[in-house]
């Protein structure tokens, strides 16, 4: 048989007349009209090739056939409603369900550890599958391939179906090894510029957002290094006498503030904003509603 041919409701409507065997309180059960149930009644026989029910005194007799469906289409409807109700309900505490997140090296340091002890405690049978990423739109080629349920870093180049919230900041500091000679003193402009720096950048680039800000300043920093990778500076700084500016919290993440000295920025630098961001088709999706509500949450404090 063609399926093309039969819906839905053609099916909700044979169940309600096997289960009351009258057309009237087939109707009333399903919330339609007699004529519309006589009408679908009509339109099953044609499909099936077969009366179906038969008109008697005691109400609608089925026939064979309508005996031999009723338990499977019976069981076949029961299992698409619990799928149904399924989808918009959400329990974590007995969940098994996994998500895909990625991060760039920043949160993955910072909120990964979090989240996954906090689901430890509220929903054990839940897995995290996690991805990086460098580039901030890497996340929305992530996002629309469905390869991640959410990203966590700078927020992408606007798009109307990619979703943001921010989650948490980080003010910037100048990060020294804690014997260095310039923490003898107080890191004014002059003493910051006369150091050697390090510069974290994952593209190569050899001009960050410090060298912005300098730069409308009429000055100009020396470069010594750059790193691809964040959570390499930490290492570098306490075994040198380069400076760098990071963001805040990569230094308790790092495992190296014993080694460090931190000291403020000797001019303004706006903090950096990482936001959680998903794809629009899963923004209203229980669980991925339910995970996003739990990351936000979370305490990030440093």
């Amino acid at each position: 048989m063609d399926l093309h041919g039969i819906n839905l409701n053609l099916l909700v409507a044979f169940d309600a007349l096997m289960k009351e065997r009258s057309v009237t309180g087939a109707g009333i059960r399903i919330g339609r009209t007699q004529p519309a149930m006589s009408a679908a009644l009509s339109r099953l026989r044609g499909l099936l090739n077969d009366e179906l029910f038969i008109r008697s005194p005691s109400g609608l007799q089925a026939t064979p056939r309508a005996l031999e469906l009723a338990e499977p289409l019976g069981h076949a409807l029961a299992e698409i409603q619990r799928t149904l109700d399924f989808t918009q309900t959400f329990d974590p505490t007995t969940s098994t369900a996994t998500f895909s997140i990625a991060a760039s090296d920043h949160p993955t340091f910072k909120v990964l550890p979090v989240l996954f002890e906090a689901l430890r405690q509220k929903a054990p049978g839940i897995t995290l599958r996690v991805g990086n990423f460098t580039a901030r739109d890497d996340a929305i080629a992530l996002l629309d391939a469905g390869e991640a349920d959410l990203t966590i870093g700078v927020p992408p180049t606007a798009t109307g179906r990619i979703l943001n919230q921010p989650l948490f900041s980080e003010d910037f500091v100048c990060v020294l090894r804690r014997d260095h000679p310039a923490t003898k003193a107080p890191l004014d402009l002059p003493a910051f510029l006369s150091l050697s720096h390090l510069l974290v950048s994952p593209e190569n680039d050899r001009f960050g957002l410090v060298d912005a800000a300098l730069a409308k300043m009429g000055h100009k920093r020396r470069l010594a290094v750059t790193l691809p990778t964040l959570y390499a500076a930490p290492l570098m700084i306490a075994r040198s006498d380069l400076i760098a500016t990071l963001m805040a919290g990569v230094i308790p993440a790092s495992g190296q503030a014993d080694a460090l000295a931190i000291r403020p920025l000797p001019f303004e630098l706006e903090p950096v904003v990482f936001y959680m961001s998903w794809h629009r088709r899963n923004d209203v999706h229980p669980a991925q509603r339910w995970l996003r509500d739990f990351i936000s949450g979370l305490s990030l404090d440093n």
